[in-house]
């Protein structure tokens, strides 16, 4: 080889490798198919028409209102009439298994008796304020990925990729899925054990706040910050007073700042470590902290990749389960089959793997996006033997006063164990759409002036 085209060689694969690195921004769709968003595809991108044999139908706007009794700002029941078109159990799961996830299926083997699948009708209750229409569709030809695709810019007040080409895209459809822009609720993590006994780790109340659905905001004023959160235990009486803060950005250098205020200690400190598969200390390590609310936090650890779009039995319109009495919704090993709605629904199928030079005690994930609110439905992980581990089940529930459908509560199996955490339980408490709060209140500092008084 000649020195010309070593040195020609060389600098060819050192740029290559500089733009992998850097993380080349990925393209925004085109004026032509963002068109299709007031057309063929609904607002927040998912299909319109209904399914070939009907059995999911035509989205016609979703739900924007409600009647009947409420919990806080979640309609109770919202279907009354609705009953159980399908049942599958572990005897008929066979003829239904192109239809269920790996997790759902083996829960129905290791728990024959009690496990089933309740399938109602379909009802495409996704819905978003007129503002994140508009910002979606805006957002579908000026959003793109950057830095590897483990961030984005140009995006805000709308699903950034409503017509997504790769993994990255999808996912950072569910972490700025549509969100009030600022909430309140109080919420029970429960661990059951593998003999099926439940105990509370933790009652806390809780505020949320989202500055990337600020009604007044812009892609220009922006800070970056996506989401915010505060929460304060009150139960059990060893933890009670004990505070937890964050705050997450698209900034992948500094993707989550997070305080912690121990009663203890009486001091507020910095909390690093409240990230990934740090174990969640909140349900007394039963979880990882990115496995809250179904997958929180940064998305670096992966490279992601999108599968492709399913029809699934998901778990869909759960109001019934998370307003229900806290006894009357769970049962042993798993939350109360008579309460968990189903529904067929397409779903955007995205895997995660480890990235070179990164770790996570969860190596492979599979997601399964609601096309309709980008809202998680199922998510499995595999160990490192590529041996189904953990499962994870989101009870999606309609929220008429955002409008939009979104999801708190989640159940993660451990499959080997035998446990089940489950996060952030709304049962017998409040979910309520808030004035947003001022941003200093989601600050160590803020939490440490409440303390001293």
């Amino acid at each position: 080889m000649t020195q010309h085209k070593h040195m020609v060689n060389t600098l060819v694969a050192s740029t290559l490798m500089a733009t992998m690195a850097m993380g080349a921004a990925h393209a925004a769709v085109t004026a032509d198919e963002a068109a299709k968003l007031k057309s063929s595809l609904t607002p927040l991108g998912a299909e319109k028409a209904a399914n070939k044999d009907g059995t999911i139908p035509a989205w016609d706007g979703g739900l924007t209102q409600a009647t009947g009794a409420k919990v806080g700002d979640v309609p109770a029941n919202p279907f009354p009439n609705d009953k159980v078109v399908l049942q599958i159990t572990a005897k008929n799961a066979a003829q239904h298994a192109d239809k269920l996830s790996e997790g759902t299926q083996a829960l129905l083997k290791k728990y024959p008796d009690t496990f089933r699948v309740d399938v109602y009708q379909t009802r495409r209750t996704a819905s978003a304020p007129a503002y994140v229409y508009d910002n979606t569709f805006k957002n579908a030809t000026r959003c793109k990925t950057k830095d590897t695709g483990w961030s984005v810019e140009g995006c805000f007040g709308g699903i950034p990729f409503p017509i997504p080409k790769d993994g990255f895209e999808a996912i950072w459809n569910l972490q700025l899925r549509v969100e009030a822009e600022s909430l309140s609720y109080g919420f029970r993590n429960m661990v059951t054990s593998s003999d099926g006994a439940r105990a509370l780790a933790t009652r806390n109340d809780i505020n949320f706040q989202h500055p990337y659905y600020y009604k007044d905001g812009s892609p220009e004023s922006w800070s970056g910050e996506y989401l915010m959160q505060r929460f304060n235990a009150t139960e059990p009486p060893f933890k009670a007073g004990e505070s937890l803060v964050f705050r997450d950005s698209i900034d992948i250098k500094n993707s989550r700042q997070a305080w912690q205020y121990l009663v203890g200690q009486r001091r507020v400190r910095r909390a690093p470590t409240v990230a990934y598969d740090t174990p969640d200390f909140v349900a007394s390590g039963a979880n990882y902290f990115d496995e809250v609310q179904g997958f929180l936090g940064a998305i670096d650890r992966y490279n992601w990749k999108l599968v492709g779009k399913q029809e699934m039995f998901v778990p869909y319109n759960n109001n019934g389960l998370v307003t229900a009495k806290l006894d009357d919704a769970f049962t042993k090993h798993h939350m109360n089959a008579d309460k968990t709605r189903w529904e067929l629904h397409r779903v955007w199928v995205v895997e995660a793997t480890v990235a070179p030079g990164k770790r996570h005690a969860v190596p492979k994930r599979r997601f399964y996006l609601d096309e309709d609110s980008w809202a998680l439905t199922l998510m499995d992980g595999y160990d490192a033997e590529g041996k189904l581990w953990r499962t994870t089940q989101a009870y999606p529930f309609v929220v008429p006063a955002i409008p939009a459908v979104v999801i708190k509560t989640v159940s993660v199996f451990n499959l080997q164990a035998g446990t089940m955490s489950t996060v952030q339980a709304l049962n017998g408490e409040a979910y309520r759409v808030v004035p947003r709060k001022s941003e200093s209140f989601f600050t160590g500092d803020a939490v440490a002036a409440d303390a001293a008084r």
